[in-house]
This record gives structure tokens, sequence and C-alpha cells, in this order.
């Protein structure tokens, strides 16, 4: 979206020198006429730029002027038929059903969870922002894809209250998904406004207005496993401290379990946070190392490899898609429900936190030998130290709390795993098509 700026010259108020007459009648009279010159042409400029404005203006826009959306970027919502279909695409079809709203539903995650759900039968509202962290045109595709299988997604932001009330007014929604996030451990030394916005501010307005709704809904949240930040204990476990963030993207996710700790306390809010592990497959972020090491090959390009301090090995224990989804949809299935009704608390609720993970610590120059092999091209390697900029040397899951409590149980090894994204990705890129990135 390309901004337009204007600006006015410095425009001279004497455009040439004269000679001052000494007359004072003449020195009133010149001075007036040059007053009045000033004031006629600034008056125009000044009514110029009001047309200008008005002429460039949305005034089509027949959307409320609500305080609580001013600041936000405008959408198109409400009416009958927008109703209509988000009704139809929350309705239940399978006798045990839920229904969910799924946040972030146009992203690589929130796309497989919606695409499952739906096809087991429960009801699938979906709402992104299709911001352009990374090309929006995926999210798009993503969405095509979604539509035809039954799934809205309502194009809005988590901040705007008025929405998201808007939304538990159509749907009593039995559960909430929330997968919007600003994500990224790189880009938050580059926008880090954007993490506080969506992971702090985004995240405390959903759960003012589930904890308003009634009856209020039981919700699966994602965490990361960032929050392990610095710990060197590993494999991590859930009862690990996650005090020592190593990027600002940590921090906002440990602060978002924190507030999920005070919702769960004061009113009942059912909460249970996900801390996923490197997550990759077909659909991916652009902005992943697997997804961009990709391209790179493809187009001939070096790539970067991180190795720590005295040649010591990055590696990530990565996560195939089909596995988190497994996880999130047991995490919905053994949500109990919220015990608040009309924002008070009215006994005990539902408080967890899993590690959802692979178990199987990877380095990352094996990914790329596995890539390697599958794209039949050598890559062009790069062995640089690892930045100070929030990464970390190695994450590792112990899943034993979401397998007992979950039956969670990855069946994915890298090697499937990168087979099935290098197949989607060549057919998502063929024939030159799309740009990938």
């Amino acid at each position: 979206m390309s901004k337009q700026m204007s600006h006015l010259d410095n425009i001279p108020s004497t455009p040439g020198k004269f000679k001052m007459d000494k007359s004072p009648y003449i020195h009133n009279r010149l001075r007036w006429h040059s007053s009045l010159a000033k004031l006629t042409f600034w008056s125009f400029m000044f009514l110029g730029l009001i047309l200008i404005f008005f002429f460039r203006s949305p005034s089509s826009n027949p959307l409320p002027q609500d305080p609580s959306r001013r600041s936000l970027r405008t959408y198109n919502w409400g009416g009958p038929a927008w109703e209509k279909r988000v009704r139809s695409s929350s309705r239940i079809r399978s006798r045990n059903g839920i229904s969910v709203l799924v946040t972030g539903a146009a992203g690589f995650v929130g796309t497989h969870v919606s695409a499952a759900l739906k096809r087991r039968g429960d009801g699938v509202l979906g709402l992104d922002n299709f911001n352009d962290y990374y090309d929006p045109s995926l999210k798009r595709a993503r969405q095509a894809l979604l539509e035809r299988s039954g799934v809205f997604i309502v194009e809005g932001d988590i901040n705007d209250s008025a929405l998201l009330r808007k939304l538990f007014e159509v749907v009593a929604f039995t559960h909430v998904m929330h997968l919007a996030a600003q994500a990224g451990v790189r880009y938050a030394m580059e926008n880090p406004g954007s993490y506080v916005h969506s992971n702090i501010a985004g995240f405390v307005n959903l759960l003012e207005v589930c904890k308003s709704a009634n009856p209020q809904p039981a919700i699966v949240w994602a965490s990361s496993s960032s929050v392990y930040g610095l710990n060197t204990k590993v494999p991590f476990s859930e009862r690990d401290r996650t005090d020592q963030p190593a990027s600002l993207y940590a921090a906002t996710k440990k602060a978002g379990e924190e507030i999920a700790h005070t919702y769960n306390h004061i009113y009942g809010l059912s909460l249970t946070g996900l801390r996923f592990f490197t997550v990759y497959g077909p659909w991916g972020r652009p902005d992943m190392a697997y997804f961009f090491f990709t391209r790179d090959i493809l187009k001939g390009k070096s790539i970067s490899i991180f190795e720590a301090a005295n040649h010591g090995t990055v590696a990530r224990d990565f996560t195939y898609i089909d596995d988190i989804v497994k996880g999130c949809l047991a995490a919905l299935d053994t949500a109990e429900k919220s015990t608040g009704s009309g924002g008070k608390k009215k006994g005990p609720a539902q408080l967890r936190v899993f590690n959802l993970g692979n178990t199987s610590p990877v380095p990352v120059s094996d990914l790329v030998s596995i890539l390697e092999r599958l794209l039949k091209v050598n890559a062009k390697r790069n062995i640089m130290k690892l930045p100070r900029n929030g990464d970390v040397q190695f994450t590792h899951a112990n899943i034993s709390l979401a397998q007992r409590e979950l039956g969670y149980k990855p069946s994915t090894d890298l090697q499937t795993g990168l087979k099935k994204f290098v197949r989607w990705y060549l057919s998502y890129y063929s024939g030159g098509k799309k740009a990938a990135g």
C-alpha cells in the first residue's frame, strides 16, 4: 500500500525587491494589500487541501465510526448477508461437534487446523487481518483453499472489540483456537511495536471479549518453544524456567502465558497454551529457514547456515504440521468448560500448557542436506556465527505431558515431512506463476 505525501513549497510573500515609499498612507495601503493577498492565497490553498482530502477519502464506507476502531484498518463486516455466512460456516455438522472461532485462520497453522476441524464436522469460523509481514497472496491462496471446504474467514483484527463482540452475538462459540500473532524472532528487532500490538494487546482484547461472553468459550492458544529462551537443560519441560527470553517475540509469548493465568484466576476462563516447536510443512511460512532455503537453493543463491561458538551445532526440534494439528485438536477436545458467567468467576477453571514438538532435534546443516537430495541441487553454503538477534542454539521438546494428557504422538520424521513440503512447493511455485518471496 503506497503512502502518498503532499507538501507545499515555501513561497516568499514578496517575490521581488522594491523601494519602500516613505508615505505612511502608501505604506499602510501596501501592507494591507499584501496581507489581503496572503490571506486569499492561503484560503485557496486550504480549500484545495480540503477538496483533495474529501475526494480521496473513503467516504463511501458504510461502517460506523466506533471510537474503538479508529486506530484500526477498516474492514467491511456486518449486515444480513455477512451474518448468514458467519452462521453457515459456524454450523456444527456432527453429533458431538464443537463450534470454534479460529483466529489467524489464514496463517500456516490456522489453515491446517481450520481444515481439519471442518473435515470432522465441527463448526469453524476464521478471523484474519491478512497483514503483509509476508506475502499476502499466500494467505489469500490459503483462504481460497478453506472457502472451498466451507470455512468463511472474516477479515478483521483481534484488537477490534466491536467486531469480536459482534461475532459472539451472532454465534455462541464453544471454543476459541487463538493462533493470530506476530511471528518471527528476528523481525522483532525491526518492528517491536507489532509484537506488543498483536501478541499482548490483541490477546488481552480477545480475553476481554471472551470473559464477558455468555457462555464463556474454552480457549486454546499458541504459545511458543521460544519461551525457554536461554534455558540450557534439555529436553525442555513445561516445568523448566521460562524467565530468560532471548528475543522480544519470546518475551511477548511468555507475557501471554502470564496473562492467561490472570484471566483464568479472575474470570474462570478455561485456557490451554501450546508451545509449538519449529513447525514446518506445505503451505508454510516464507520466513522460516526450511522455506527460504528451498527458494534460494533453487535460485542458485548462497544460504547462511549458523553455527554456535567453538563451531557448535545449531539444531531445531522440527515438527511436521500434521502432528501439530493433532495436538491442537486434542487440546480442544480435552478442554474443560470455562466457569465464569457475566464476567464473574463461579469456580476453579482449567489452566494448562503443553509442549508440542517432535522430540528429535536435527542440526540445521542436516536439514540442508535433506533439501539438497530432494531438490537434486547442491546448496551454496555460507557458514556464519550465530548472531545476537534472538535465535537460540537448539530446541528440544519433552512431550511426556502432552502424551499423557492429550494422547499426543508425533509420527512424521524430517525426511518424510520435507518430501511433502518440497512436493507442495514445486507445485505451488511451478511455471513461474508465483514469485517465491
